[in-house]
């Protein structure tokens, strides 16, 4: 395992800025919110908040696929940064195929992802577009020849996306329980975004605990080759049960990609959401949420409170919580699926430590 480790001075430098005007702006944060900012300072030391960024084996994203390191400066000149505005201001998520053979538990999953995503992307509105058809796209798919599984094309969902895509959404995703591909030399992706059309889509397919054995119930006979055009092999595909820790998976992936709608380019300075992602053992080790860096750029673009953010996703996280989006708006015959947060629990904890540095002298 490779650690990577820059001196405080050089995560100073990526936080803050030398520029005057940036460094002027930096000094508008609370006392309290510094001291947040500037654990990342710190990473990697007994009892740290942020870790240092691991590299496991030569496969992992940062070494598959060098990238610059990109600073808030960085970020902040990037000429096609794209902002929420007034006239801009609404996350759409659009489902694409089934996700779940019970409706209602599929609803309310939906309904969960995006209470998540409000509170992640806290100050800006999230809403669900009705769900469509996989033939509804007319993407080109096929079965991949390692696995066995239905893949969709990535760049077919995104014109897809693009003609669906109302004029007050600063950015559209569609998000699938289909595993994707982007071109044919690919074997898979989790997935792929426009950022100057505010468009992408991803999927939680290989977020199934069961997805790389034999026994997958994804996998087709082998040398199936369904005619393109054919819908019907859609028809009663498998999809996975939803638990914990596809839940879990789901937000992250949502998230980083999200993110990149923003301008922010993958993580190489600390362990954080917004780190490239190879395979799943690498997307696993992934935090939930960002590093100081990070988070800078993101409060930059929305201007929200730092700490009422943390209280957001704090208060969606309690397992105890009853109250739903679904469950608020729906009838009083509508069954009620408890939200499985059992894989948030560390999460939890982290967010906890950041409200009482945020919150300390009041």
């Amino acid at each position: 395992m490779k650690v990577i480790q820059y001196t405080p001075e050089k995560l100073h430098t990526a936080l803050v800025s030398n520029s005057q005007y940036l460094t002027k702006v930096y000094s508008k944060y609370t006392k309290e919110e510094k001291r947040l900012l500037e654990e990342g300072f710190h990473a990697g030391q007994p009892g740290s908040l942020f870790q240092l960024l691991t590299v496991h084996s030569d496969s992992d994203w940062i070494l598959a696929h060098p990238e610059e390191p990109e600073d808030f400066e960085a970020f902040y000149r990037k000429p096609y940064r794209k902002t929420p505005n007034e006239s801009q201001s609404t996350i759409y998520i659009q489902t694409i195929g089934s996700f779940g053979e019970v409706a209602a538990q599929t609803d309310q999953y939906m309904e969960w992802l995006r209470d998540y995503c409000q509170a992640f992307f806290y100050g800006l509105s999230v809403k669900l577009l009705p769900a469509v058809a996989v033939s509804e796209t007319k993407c080109s798919f096929r079965v991949n020849s390692n696995s066995y599984n239905l893949q969709i094309l990535t760049g077919d969902l995104l014109q897809f996306l693009k003609k669906r895509k109302p004029k007050d959404a600063f950015c559209i995703v569609g998000i699938t329980m289909i595993d994707l591909y982007p071109k044919d030399s690919w074997n898979f992706v989790f997935g792929q975004a426009s950022l100057t059309e505010g468009m992408g889509v991803f999927s939680f397919a290989r977020y199934d605990d069961n997805f790389y054995k034999r026994s997958y119930a994804g996998r087709l006979k082998k040398h199936l080759q369904p005619r393109q055009k054919d819908y019907s092999v859609f028809d009663g595909y498998y999809t996975p049960p939803i638990t914990s820790s596809l839940l879990l998976r789901s937000c992250k992936t949502m998230t980083h990609e999200i993110g990149h709608m923003f301008g922010i380019s993958h993580c190489q300075w600390l362990s954080c959401v917004m780190q490239g992602s190879n395979h799943l053992d690498e997307s696993d080790r992934r935090p939930l949420d960002f590093c100081p860096i990070c988070l800078r750029k993101l409060q930059f673009a929305i201007g929200f409170n730092i700490a009422e953010r943390y209280k957001a996703l704090l208060h969606w996280m309690d397992e105890d919580q009853t109250q739903t989006s679904v469950k608020a708006s729906a009838s009083h015959t509508t069954p009620h699926f408890t939200k499985p947060t059992e894989a948030f629990n560390a999460s939890k904890l982290w967010v906890c430590r950041c409200l009482e540095i945020l919150e300390k002298d009041q």
